[in-house]
């Protein structure tokens, strides 16, 4: 394989080679840290959306939407799509390509579903490196859907530069918002489906619990903090998405004028730093496990000769 040639093309916008780098990123490909290195002086630039909620709320529609809104503002736009994974073929179920059919010709969009291989947090162990992929590829912004498993959605926040959480009429009232953790991460809260009754209620119960806690609108004004703007939408429609759009830009103003952004992706660098270091070390544990070094260790452990914490010591310092 020759990965100069393909990382020159993914640059230039070629869609298969695209594709090819995010498929070397899930293999966990001995090729990865090449590209990794052919494309750091390029990456990084893109605006990172990542959009959180439970199942049903319309998450896949509102991505959708949310092309169609950037695509009108003429930006080059990436979606990666966490799906979960099949329990069969272990690949992603691709449901959220069925939604975004329209998008599916415009050259201007990459779409890829990836499968979150029983990843918690709602995303997959590679999507911050298949960001690096698309930046590199020119995309202006990348939106991020995760899985939607519930109350592990906060990882979301670790990862994007804005983070949306959609909620709907019909799925829970306020409480079960704080009770997810989501008032925390969100950035920007999207009310969909709000044709429908009840959807009134849902942001009463969101400023409420707002006046509550950290995000309290009178608070924030004296601390200088960032309230998370509520926005209705019914993304079936289309309505909606463009003012969405505006409160992301807007939170993206406010990001740079108090360094938020720059600490914010510095943050996800260090996560994906620690997540590769890590990856390693588990590798080469795997092969102390397939020698005799750790079962040394555990035998004297068991026979009381030495302590765990002194045990690990001396793995560690194997390694």
């Amino acid at each position: 394989m020759d990965v100069p040639s393909l990382v020159a093309s993914a640059r230039e916008g070629s869609p298969r080679a695209v594709a090819r780098l995010i498929s070397l990123v899930e293999d966990a490909s001995p090729a990865l840290r090449e590209v990794m290195a052919l494309l750091a002086p390029h990456a990084g630039h893109a605006r990172v959306i990542g959009l959180t909620g439970s199942p049903g709320v319309g998450k896949s529609t509102s991505t959708s939407a949310l092309v169609a809104a950037y695509r009108r503002r003429g930006m080059r736009v990436g979606v990666l799509a966490v799906d979960p994974s099949s329990p069969f073929s272990g690949g992603a179920l691709l449901g959220d390509r069925v939604r975004m059919q329209e998008h599916a010709t415009d050259a201007g969009v990459f779409i890829r579903s990836m499968a979150s291989r029983g990843h918690l947090g709602g995303l997959s162990w590679a999507t911050p490196q298949a960001l690096r992929v698309l930046s590199a590829a020119g995309c202006d912004v990348v939106l991020v859907e995760t899985v939607g498993v519930g109350q592990a959605e906060v990882e979301i926040a670790s990862l994007a530069d804005t983070t949306l959480v959609l909620l709907a009429p019909g799925m829970g009232d306020g409480i079960q918002a704080a009770k997810a953790g989501i008032l925390e991460v969100a950035d920007v809260f999207v009310v969909n489906k709000a044709d429908r009754d009840g959807a009134d209620q849902v942001v009463r119960d969101l400023r409420y619990m707002q006046s509550l806690g950290t995000q309290s609108p009178s608070q924030a004004k004296v601390e200088g903090k960032w309230v998370a703007p509520i926005v209705k939408t019914v993304a079936a429609k289309g309505e909606g998405a463009d003012e969405v759009v505006d409160r992301i830009e807007q939170h993206g103003e406010w990001m740079r004028e108090h360094g938020v952004l720059d600490q914010r992706r510095r943050r996800r660098a260090a996560d994906e730093v620690e997540a590769i270091a890590l990856t390693t070390l588990r590798e080469r544990m795997g092969d102390l496990r397939g020698g005799d070094a750790l079962e040394r260790l555990a035998a004297r452990v068991v026979a009381g000769e030495t302590d765990p914490y002194s045990a690990a010591d001396e793995l560690v310092d194997a390694l």
